[in-house]
């Protein structure tokens, strides 16, 4: 996510970390090379000079202290000034108390409404909620299908009407919910190739009928500088809430990210990172730009392990870990739940300082399904005792899993290091260790 522009910003403020001190100089050098970064970023041009002038306003009007170098300064500035261009601070979706909570999906054909309806069905029947799925795209061959293919996958209700009323559907969707007991009603709206009339008049008539709490325009980030003008002009008819910006996972330059805040003038409250229906979260300003800085983001990588991990298995593991059994067994266990959080290249960007180390690395997606194969293979005295593995047994496994005899050497002799290095860390303590890495650091 946003890889090229989190590179190209890193390779520019690398040359000003040199430096002894800061001067006019190197300062006006530094920002005339980050301001040609965001527009080959193809951040908007009004954006990008509105955000060079302040940084040069800051970095130039504050006296440096001893122990901050030019580097750490322009970055922690530079850091302030793109969490306030991408919102400042994470805006909570709107939830009614008590009542039916309406939320409305809107947007262009192709940017992922869909997809997303589901997404945040899932995300807040997790939380508890009641959702309904309401499917008003009658446009789009096969939407309602989709949307109901979805719906029965993460075990949500979806409405949908035979007639092609998309006024109707929406309308007649609060009193089923009513009826049945269900407090969040999310509508898939359709899209259009481009903003027209038809489908602006549709959409305020669905606002008005309904009454929504949350009108989310969804927006496909890879589009860039498109994406960021079909959201002004659907802004200036319909006025939205929010901004959901999907496909990040794919999007390597940023333009869209960093321009359609300043530009629409609404807040991004949801990032869409994958094709899973969990590949989706809330939006907070500063952790995209620790992410974008290089500086990885721990705390969003926290959330999604506690999302996915019990308690009671994480004690049985610690527990484990203190007293140096953790085996293979626990090892399978492990890459489950990391395969459940989402892509691995995707988890890489949010720890401190691996995305830039790995930037030129390609990161085998597919490298949990040939360990997993091995582990597999593995008898349940074998995964439990790796002392036992011996030479014929490493070639019983190899075969059983379709790998090479080196592959399973290797995964063996990376278990057996990792076993000593989580060990170390079970002893320092868990929690003292995640409080130990959560400050973003300026170096």
């Amino acid at each position: 996510m946003l890889e090229d522009l989190s590179q190209k910003l890193e390779a520019t403020l690398k040359k000003i970390r040199g430096q002894g001190k800061i001067t006019e100089k190197n300062v006006t050098e530094t920002l005339r090379e980050i301001r040609r970064v965001l527009l080959d970023a193809d951040v908007n041009y009004k954006v990008a000079k509105e955000f060079i002038e302040k940084v040069t306003e800051k970095a130039l009007g504050q006296e440096v202290i001893s122990s901050i170098t030019p580097g750490q300064l322009i970055t922690r500035i530079i850091f302030d000034e793109l969490t306030e261009l991408l919102g400042g601070s994470h805006s909570e979706l709107k939830i009614n108390a008590s009542g039916v909570t309406v939320i409305l999906i809107v947007g262009l054909q192709g940017s992922g409404k869909t997809t997303f309806s589901a997404k945040l069905a899932k995300r807040l029947s997790n939380s508890n909620r009641k959702p309904l799925l309401v499917a008003a795209d009658i446009y789009r061959p096969a939407a309602i299908d989709q949307l109901k293919m979805l719906g029965k996958s993460i075990n949500i209700p979806v409405f949908s009407l035979d007639e092609k009323n998309a006024r109707k559907i929406a309308e007649n969707s609060l009193n089923f919910a009513r009826e049945n007991g269900l407090d969040t009603v999310i509508i898939d709206t359709a899209g259009r190739l481009h903003v027209d009339e038809e489908l602006m008049g549709e959409v305020a008539d669905i606002k008005q009928l309904t009454n929504p709490q949350e009108v989310l325009f969804v927006v496909d980030s890879m589009t860039g500088q498109d994406a960021v003008n079909s959201a002004k002009s659907f802004n200036d008819k319909v006025d939205f809430d929010g901004i959901v910006l999907t496909k990040m996972d794919g999007d390597s330059r940023g333009g869209c990210a960093l321009s359609i805040r300043s530009v629409v003038g609404k807040p991004i409250k949801f990032i869409s990172n994958g094709e899973k229906l969990d590949a989706v979260e809330s939006f907070h300003p500063d952790r995209l730009a620790s992410r974008i800085l290089g500086k990885g983001d721990v705390i969003s990588l926290v959330e999604k392990a506690q999302a996915h991990f019990d308690d009671i298995e994480a004690d049985k593991l610690e527990e484990k870990l203190r007293k140096n059994k953790f085996d293979f067994e626990d090892f399978l266990k492990q890459i489950k739940l990391i395969k459940k959080m989402g892509s691995l290249s995707s988890l890489i960007g949010m720890i401190p300082g691996i995305s830039s180390a790995m930037k030129n690395a390609n990161v085998d997606e597919k490298a949990f399904v040939r360990i997993e194969a091995i582990i597999n293979s593995m008898t349940k005295e074998e995964r439990r005792s790796p002392k036992v593995l011996n030479g014929n047994r490493r070639k019983r496994i190899a075969r059983g899993s379709g790998t090479s005899i080196q592959e399973v050497n290797k995964l063996i002799k990376q278990f057996a290091e990792m076993q000593k290095m989580m060990s170390k860390f079970a002893q320092k303590g868990f929690q003292n260790a995640m409080m130990n890495n959560k400050n973003f650091k300026f170096n």
